[in-house]
């Protein structure tokens, strides 16, 4: 007996039919996230993408300076520039020079020599009037090319894909046998500032947790009518600008603001002592907390608003004390909107730029200050965009880090 097929109104295998409506369905599911898909590809996936790869290419010298690019493929690693050397770098700056381009190749290896732009854009003024021996005239032009740093950071520039600036960006310079090792102590930068950011960022999120957990908890508690009062001043700083609240913590924290000449006024200070709270870490501190407070708020209030009141109230009917209820049932549910608020806050303190900038002073700033330094003055974007790739893998492995502990499943962002 062969098998009963269902079929529709119109005479068309069900089966079919439904995976036909499927389809349909999804096409339609699609389109309409389409906008949203297009829009995270242009404005997210595809800077990052060309972030990465700027930080490890740079063609600025090879694609400018093909002569001595053929040289150094020519001869390996720790061979002394010789007469055709010399050679192939006239020819190079006249054609440089011819084409305007020569500034490009000079900042190009001023990144890692600094102080050689001008000794590319002099010599490539006179290199049109040079003639053999080469090496002669060019070391009589500036004594500076026999130097082997310059040698050994055209060599390294010579290859348009280069781990040069991943290089600079953990604080290794180049030696004069053309390798790279730790800087003098006095010039290491950039892991300084590493470090100064992620525990900055650390101690603001446990600042945040500390001074939100008692105020979530206030707001879960209250009754609705109270609580959503309450909530409007949590969410005001949403909408002062960041400009504005940044500017208003330094007319308090300065040295004559208000605060100091409150505490001076009720005698708690002398005139003459004080609190230096303006341009250095403490400042920084205090107005990126106020900034992120809400941010770790609104996740535990969330959280805290579904945990039943009936759990502790049990507890404590079974002779469990405040503290052991607190400890033992109340903080274990606030976990995922600690986890939520914690991460949320310790990426946004990770990335503060204007804070830092206009509060922190030497001592306040973060690596995102030196990032927008290279991106606008030195205009160096090949480090800018490794200082950037080793702050994002630093953010992914937070990701990780709290998936592994937590779980990306159970964060709730309210």
């Amino acid at each position: 007996m062969s098998d009963t097929i269902l079929r529709t109104a119109d005479g068309k295998p069900l089966k079919a039919a439904l995976m036909r409506a499927s389809a349909v369905a999804r096409r339609r599911a699609f389109m309409l996230v389409l906008p949203l898909l297009a829009f995270v590809l242009i404005t997210f996936v595809v800077p990052i993408g060309q972030m990465l790869s700027r930080s490890v290419t740079n063609d600025a010298f090879s694609a400018n300076m093909p002569s001595v690019v053929a040289w150094f493929a020519a001869n390996p690693e720790g061979t002394e520039p010789d007469e055709a050397a010399y050679a192939a770098l006239v020819v190079d700056l006249v054609n440089a020079a011819n084409a305007r381009t020569i500034g490009t190749v000079a900042t190009r290896i001023n990144y890692d020599v600094s102080g050689t732009r001008s000794l590319f854009t002099s010599t490539g003024r006179k290199a049109k009037n040079m003639e053999a021996p080469f090496k002669d005239a060019v070391l009589a032009a500036d004594e500076e090319w026999g130097d082997k740093v310059v040698w050994a950071a055209m060599r390294n520039a010579s290859a348009a894909v280069t781990t040069t600036f991943y290089q600079a960006a953990t604080d290794r310079k180049l030696t004069d046998e053309g390798v790279y090792a730790k800087a003098p102590e006095d010039l290491r930068v950039y892991l300084t500032l590493f470090w100064r950011t992620f525990v900055l960022s650390g101690a603001v999120t446990l600042l945040c947790l500390i001074l939100g957990f008692p105020v979530a908890h206030l707001l879960a508690r209250l009754p609705m009518r109270i609580s959503s009062l309450l909530m409007i001043l949590v969410l005001l700083p949403f909408w002062t600008s960041l400009l504005v609240r940044t500017t208003s913590w330094m007319v308090l924290l300065q040295e004559q603001g208000i605060l100091n000449n409150m505490l001076v006024y009720l005698g708690i200070l002398e005139d003459n002592g004080r609190l230096a709270l303006m341009y250095n870490q403490t400042g920084t501190i205090i107005a990126m907390t106020h900034i992120l407070l809400p941010f770790m708020i609104l996740p535990l209030y969330s959280v805290m608003k579904t945990i039943p009141i009936t759990y502790t109230r049990a507890a404590r009917s079974l002779g469990a004390t405040s503290w052991t209820t607190f400890r033992r049932i109340y903080v274990p549910q606030t976990i995922p909107g600690i986890g939520a608020g914690g991460i949320l806050v310790f990426i946004l303190a990770v990335g503060y730029y204007i804070t830092p900038a206009l509060v922190g002073g030497a001592t306040g700033t973060l690596i995102s200050n030196q990032i927008a330094f290279h991106m606008q003055d030195s205009l160096n974007w090949s480090l800018a965009a490794a200082l950037a790739a080793m702050l994002l893998a630093a953010v992914l492995a937070l990701y990780w880090v709290y998936d592994r502990l937590v779980g990306i499943d159970n964060m709730k962002l309210g």
